[in-house]
């Protein structure tokens, strides 16, 4: 099991739909006490499961190169950049291959990283590396518009759809935005796909023993219209949840 004892928020404070605030001053990208263990599953799903948790569908290629730029430009105390190499809070070296953007985050932060490309009236899908999926599937998704992708969240209402898509028209470079969300789960895996056919179980309130929680930042690249949607995975044991009661 890979879990946190801790979080940057307060989980139990409930948000209306769709819960956005500004970022603020806050890091775009944070290292916390799993980064190790995180990074280890991560490069093992990445080595085994490429296909899997990796894709593309025609992305632009000046949106890819300036993902790589923002990410690199945006990286937390812990990284250390020098020429073509990032050494990561673990010790390990990685190498930049501007030919493999997905793959070359992917073994340096925590976050799942997916690029949102206009695509006539909505955000598409166009691009991710999605290592800790939350009960979806990347290969059900890629190339796949807002509306598409949030099937079959119940939650996700058409007044819902046309508020995320404003969303996704209105953030500025430089000025992103941010979200979190919660879900009781039975399976403390971080890699947890599952087809739109097959929708995760029911749980009993007040007996799941995890708390899955993303750390959700959507920034707009510079000169584009495409947004970045990186999330960062948070596993709880209940006991370490503050605020959580044995109904939540």
């Amino acid at each position: 099991m890979i879990l946190q004892r801790t979080l940057p928020y307060d989980v139990m404070r409930p948000r209306p739909l769709p819960g956005i605030a500004p970022l603020g001053d806050d890091p775009w990208f944070l290292v916390d006490e799993a980064y190790a263990p995180q990074m280890a599953e991560r490069l093992h799903l990445m080595a085994s499961r490429r296909d899997d948790v990796i894709a593309t569908a025609e992305a632009d290629p000046a949106n890819l190169s300036k993902m790589m730029d923002a990410v690199l430009d945006h990286l937390p105390p812990g990284f250390a950049r020098k020429g073509d190499q990032v050494k990561c809070p673990d010790g390990r070296a990685v190498q930049i291959d501007i030919s493999d953007p997905f793959g070359t985050l992917g073994q340096i932060v925590q976050n799942d990283i997916c690029l949102m490309e206009k695509r006539g009236d909505e955000h598409v899908l166009t691009g991710a590396v999605l290592c800790f999926p939350a009960s979806w599937r990347l290969r059900e998704k890629i190339g796949h518009p807002l509306t598409h992708i949030h099937i079959p969240v119940k939650t996700y209402t058409d007044d819902i759809a046309r508020r995320v898509q404003r969303l996704f028209d209105g953030v500025r470079p430089g000025m992103p935005i941010w979200r979190f969300n919660a879900l009781w789960y039975d399976d403390p895996s971080l890699y947890q796909p599952r087809a739109v056919s097959e929708p995760r179980p029911l749980t009993e309130a007040g007996k799941t023993p995890y708390l899955r929680t993303e750390r959700q930042v959507l920034w707009r690249l510079p000169d584009s219209d495409a947004v970045l949607f990186t999330i960062h995975t948070f596993v709880l044991a209940r006991n370490d949840v503050p605020g959580a009661t044995k109904t939540a």
